[in-house]
């Protein structure tokens, strides 16, 4: 059989397609990346806003029209809070909630073996495959083992999931209620996957849903062994696999705790001089109003400037919701004017989007679209003058790159700080790793 497979938003959702890939590959599936020679696809779901089930959507129904013998399999986030919609389009053959590679195989008509830590669960549109207590031997739930070994983003960058799920009820998350509660790894594991993928990867990213929190379901009992943290988990990282440059994926600004910072500040070789630190507004209502309760704008941009100020490089980038459920004029102004302060390197800025269950929905003082897409508007046009800036500053300075790509001709290198550099495919090396001048 020949599988072609689709993912669709973040690093972690990459990460279990390629758990879920390589259990396909494990029962013999040959995978395609034409639709157009495939016996089945599986296509990951994304739930963050309705522009990507709207992308899902789309997507499905060309692979329906590509073949008509073509059934396609959704897993993942937005099919964990499936209510109909997407098993009612064409050729969906199952909707599968999560990313359990055994439950994705069983709806694709293998008999796949289910472990301990995943028993039998009816294929249901709004099955979200919770997972409860361990059996003693059984393997962590988000183990990859014996499936896979880590995600990759390029074949010299490989991700590296060290939780799931999150306990915060962001008013205007839908990912939560598909996701579950925190859950994280522990230490060792994700010690011997590093390792395991430092023997391919010159680069490897830490993602999750919510990494800030890793640990703290371990320090409450809900796993085994001591208190643990980031900062001790990055520190355990570096120490055994010193070689690899870790990069942070999304993290919460004022969760870039002591330990986490000294290691950003003093060891920039093996770990990337880069945060991705979601605002979503800079107006302390609105955030109030979004439930993001453990930050407040001041608190955020003091933990940001002192960083700033301690590191010679540093990317750094934010996500932004424009026009969330009863934002002024005045407070929109708010958030443009801490971009403004902040030394941004690139934005992510998403029009407000309202999610099925999420708790935005029933607050009411809704913006009217024009103004969510004018906001949203100047804040993208705020955040590309700011990434001008930067790249300009650093142009003709030495950077750290991995390589994160090639196509055309040209090869493109990911430097520490987030910037792509692209370099002639002749004047490459072969290194999966060097010194580049930014241009």
């Amino acid at each position: 059989m020949n599988v072609y497979f689709h993912t669709f938003g973040c690093k972690a959702n990459q990460y279990d397609t390629a758990l879920v890939r390589q259990a396909f590959v494990d029962q013999g599936v040959v995978v395609v990346d034409d639709p157009d020679a495939a016996d089945l696809a599986v296509v990951n779901s994304c739930t963050v806003t309705h522009e990507s089930e709207a992308k899902l959507g789309r997507l499905v129904r060309r692979l329906a029209r590509h073949s008509g013998r073509l059934e396609t399999v959704v897993m993942g986030c937005a099919a964990a809070l499936d209510d109909g919609r997407i098993a009612s389009l064409p050729s969906v053959r199952a909707v599968v909630g999560g990313a359990e590679p055994a439950r994705v195989l069983q709806a694709a008509g293998f008999a796949a073996p289910l472990t301990a830590a995943s028993p039998p669960v009816p294929l249901s549109a709004s099955s979200s495959s919770p997972v409860g207590p361990l059996s003693a031997g059984s393997p962590h739930p988000l183990s990859p083992s014996p499936f896979g070994r880590g995600g990759t983003t390029g074949r010299f960058r490989g991700l590296l999931k060290i939780q799931d799920g999150c306990d915060e009820h962001c008013t205007f998350c839908a990912t939560t209620i598909a996701r579950g509660a925190n859950r994280s790894r522990g230490i060792p594991e994700l010690v011997a996957e590093a390792t395991a993928l430092a023997d391919h990867h010159a680069e490897v990213v830490l993602t999750g849903i919510h990494i800030g929190t890793y640990g703290q379901d371990r320090e409450r009992g809900a796993g085994s062994g001591s208190a643990r943290s980031l900062g001790e988990l990055l520190e355990a990282l570096i120490s055994v696999v010193p070689s690899v440059r870790f990069r942070l994926s999304s993290i919460e600004a004022t969760e870039v705790d002591d330990t986490i910072a000294r290691l950003l500040i003093e060891a920039p070789v093996q770990l990337a001089a880069h945060l991705h630190a979601p605002l979503q507004s800079g107006a302390n209502r609105i955030l109030k109003r979004m439930g993001r309760h453990w930050y407040t704008a001041e608190s955020y941009r003091a933990r940001l400037e002192w960083l700033a100020e301690r590191l010679p490089v540093f990317g750094l980038g934010a996500d932004i919701i424009a026009g969330f459920p009863g934002e002024s004029d005045a407070e929109h102004r708010e958030t443009v004017a801490l971009v403004e302060a902040l030394p941004f390197t690139y934005l992510h800025v998403f029009p407000y989007s309202e999610r099925p269950g999420a708790a935005a929905g029933r607050l009411g003082e809704r913006v009217s679209p024009g103004a969510i897409h004018e906001r949203a508007r100047e804040l993208r046009e705020t955040g590309e003058a700011k990434a001008r800036a930067y790249r300009a500053r650093r142009q003709g300075e030495r950077a750290d790159g991995v390589v994160c790509g090639r196509q055309a001709g040209q090869v493109e290198v990911l430097t520490e700080d987030y910037l792509s550099v692209y370099l002639p495919t002749d004047q490459w090396n072969g290194r999966p790793r060097f010194e580049v001048t930014v241009r």
